[in-house]
């Protein structure tokens, strides 16, 4: 049963059930039932013991998820600090594990493993404390758990018909880890003018007689205006390492579910921080926004053709928030080369790689060939007929 946490009173530090290692800077949640180690549940939402079932509330996530930053003020504050020395986030940072005395390696932006002798959940209480890193402001909770996960990952396994027969094994046995991955998400207010041509199809026809034919032609007139576009939640992933045409093919995310960022939604999960920061992602977010703002003044020219020659656009506000978004991640090696396949944390879209089997695909073309000459052969006598 979870315990009831007292209510805090004026000047009280945040509640946590977290152990913190001070000279390790990293932090476990050990349960207080058993002794084990907790780890976030994903079908009871809850922290749970794998040892012995002992279930215990979220409680360190108080409030609302941090509201949008401004992002020409966070973008400054970053080149101003440009030069501080921040946590090791290239190579590798080894740690000794507080509950075995093992030795745990986080590689590159990893902020969040086990150990790899006794399974401890461990985390880097450094790199969300560094102060020249932006902070999580807040995080979608996976709610696809591996059950779920793993019968997304069949079906979509047994639709690739080309596939080789030994990937549904490795689907089996390859890599399969839930991962938090890092991601920037902005707002913005925009408005364009834009000046351009209309293009209005009509009819004529041409010719005498047999010859006679219809055409279509366009009447072109210049136009200009002004219009607004209202951006909200454009996501940019943060992290390298990933197949980025696959994994923006997950969305949407639902990112108004995201919860104040708390470390008991990480506990037994991968988590990255950001390979790029805020103003590195915020190039493709900008892509994003040009191409709708492009449609918009499509829409507003109208007619039947349009040609846009100028766009000059103001950005009002720009805000964004620092997210951790939920994902399934499996990662197989077939034939030395890295397959990898995503499934959405929440929504259980599932984006992926697969090998081709040459055999299979010989097979069916040799198939396709042996009935188009069955269909002449045929086609021929009855012709002869």
């Amino acid at each position: 049963m979870a315990d009831e946490a007292p209510p805090p009173l004026p000047g009280d530090p945040p509640p946590t059930r977290a152990r913190l290692h001070a000279t390790e800077q990293t932090r476990t949640y050990p349960c207080a039932s058993c002794g084990g180690q907790l780890e976030f549940d994903i079908a009871a939402q809850k922290l749970k013991c794998p040892n012995c079932g002992n279930v215990q509330d979220i409680v360190e996530n108080a409030g609302q998820v941090t509201a949008e930053q401004d992002l020409r003020t966070a973008i400054a504050a970053l080149r101003a600090g440009a030069a501080e020395t921040g946590p090791q986030l290239e190579g590798e940072k080894e740690v000794v594990c507080q509950s075995c005395g093992g030795h745990t390696t986080f590689t590159g932006t990893l902020t969040s493993t086990r150990c790899p002798y006794c399974a401890t959940p461990i985390q880097r209480d450094d790199v969300q404390d560094a102060p020249n890193r932006l902070p999580v402001d807040g995080v979608l909770p996976f709610q696809v758990d591996r059950a779920q996960a793993k019968a997304a990952l069949e079906k979509w396994a047994n639709k690739r018909w080309f596939a080789p027969s030994e990937f549904k094994t490795y689907k089996r046995t390859g890599s399969f880890a839930s991962v938090y991955a890092a991601y920037f998400t902005y707002d913005a207010d925009t408005s364009t003018w834009y000046s351009g041509q209309r293009g209005d199809d009509y009819t004529v026809t041409v010719g005498d007689g047999e010859n006679q034919r219809t055409e279509t032609r366009t009447d072109w007139h210049h136009v200009s205006g002004e219009v607004r576009d209202v951006f909200d939640d454009v996501c940019v992933l943060a992290n390298e390492g990933f197949d980025r045409r696959k994994v923006a093919a997950l969305e949407p995310w639902p990112t108004a579910l995201a919860k104040p960022f708390s470390a008991e939604y990480v506990a037994g999960h991968l988590c990255r921080t950001y390979d790029h920061d805020v103003e590195e992602c915020f190039g493709d977010a900008r892509r994003v926004m040009e191409s709708e703002i492009e449609q918009t003044v499509k829409r507003d020219i109208g007619g039947d053709h349009q040609r846009i020659s100028d766009l000059r656009t103001t950005y009002h506000s720009l805000t964004f928030k620092h997210l951790l978004l939920p994902i399934w991640l499996l990662t197989v090696i077939y034939d030395e080369r890295p397959f990898q396949v995503f499934i959405n944390g929440v929504t259980g879209e599932v984006q992926g790689e697969r090998p081709w089997s040459t055999v299979k695909i010989s097979a069916a073309v040799a198939v396709a060939i042996v009935v188009a000459v069955v269909v002449i052969v045929l086609w021929k006598a009855n012709s002869g007929k």
